[in-house]
């Protein structure tokens, strides 16, 4: 059974989210932000390239389980983008800016569709060089304008959804950890966990 995980991540906003969802399985979470751990430059072309470099680098650096995570939000009338690169696409990471650039780029183009979803792939990777891949997804619209609330990051002022009238930022934690994709990637990861225990 897994008692303790690296986590290789930086980002406040999925550290908390990764904690909240282990919590009930008595998992202790340590952070790459904790043990003072670079970040691992991604250079893949997908979610699961990416996760799967910063988990199998962590975990052989350190000798411990790794867990990691790529996700981003992809909107039809880009093409998909900002994809892979949704962090890197807001200026100087600032989410705010990054929202505002994203309307402004969906206003220009001919695809006048909402349609968008958030990918997650998390990995979990072992020092021996074992790993196991477990991706989400949510599927939503971009809203007209950002919808702040209480909680969210990055992105989640802006998306709604399929089947709700609010944003990601306006649910409550637990209620968007069921239905995101990182929730959702969380869970078949859970799934693997409880087998072992099995």
């Amino acid at each position: 059974m897994l008692k303790e995980i690296l986590f290789a991540s930086h980002n406040a906003g999925k550290i908390t989210e990764i904690k909240q969802i282990l919590a009930p399985f008595g998992i202790t979470v340590k952070t790459a932000a904790d043990m003072d751990l670079p970040d691992v430059e991604e250079t893949g072309t997908t979610f699961a390239e990416n996760s799967l470099l910063k988990s199998q680098t962590i975990a052989k650096a350190t000798g411990l389980p790794c867990l990691a995570d790529d996700s981003g939000l992809c909107v039809d009338a880009l093409n998909g983008a900002p994809g892979v690169f949704s962090a890197r696409y807001a200026p100087n990471r600032d989410f705010d800016k990054g929202m505002d650039k994203l309307l402004a780029e969906m206003a220009q183009s001919k695809n006048k569709s909402r349609d968008a979803h958030f990918c997650c792939v998390i990995s979990l990777s072992y020092p021996n060089g074992e790993y196991h891949l477990f991706e989400g997804r949510v599927d939503g619209q971009i809203a007209m304008q950002k919808m702040f609330g209480a909680d969210g990051f990055g992105y989640d002022p802006l998306f709604v959804p399929n089947g709700y009238d609010c944003s990601f930022a306006q649910m409550a934690k637990v209620e968007k950890n069921k239905i995101s994709h990182r929730g959702r990637a969380m869970q078949k990861l859970l799934e693997y966990i409880k087998n072992l225990v099995e």
